[in-house]
């Protein structure tokens, strides 16, 4: 791993929870710089959710290793569940926008 082009750069992600209690939310933001994980590396994020049906949910977790894409780049996926606010929670999962260091 070139420790120069893997880790010093950030990944945008953009996606929505599950639909729970009526409602989705929106989950938007960067993540830190990379973090070594054995031969490949990771991200951390955290974040509070955009404000529906009159709440909002936090969020936060580190993404998984890097999935490296055939035209060059790389992705990395997301999972988790949001923090339990007005009697429910929401999951999530999904992928973040590539980076081409």
């Amino acid at each position: 791993m070139n420790y120069a082009t893997e880790i010093f750069h950030v990944h945008n992600y953009n996606f929505r929870t599950t639909f729970e209690d009526g409602h989705t939310h929106c989950m938007f933001g960067v993540t830190t710089l990379g973090t070594t994980r054995g031969n490949t590396h990771v991200h951390y994020y955290r974040g509070v959710t955009t404000l529906a049906d009159g709440h909002v949910h936090y969020y936060r977790g580190v993404t998984g290793p890097a999935i490296y894409l055939p035209e060059g780049g790389h992705i990395h996926y997301y999972q988790g569940v949001t923090t339990f606010n007005n009697r429910h929670k929401h999951a999530y999962a999904g992928t973040d926008s590539p980076s081409y260091p």
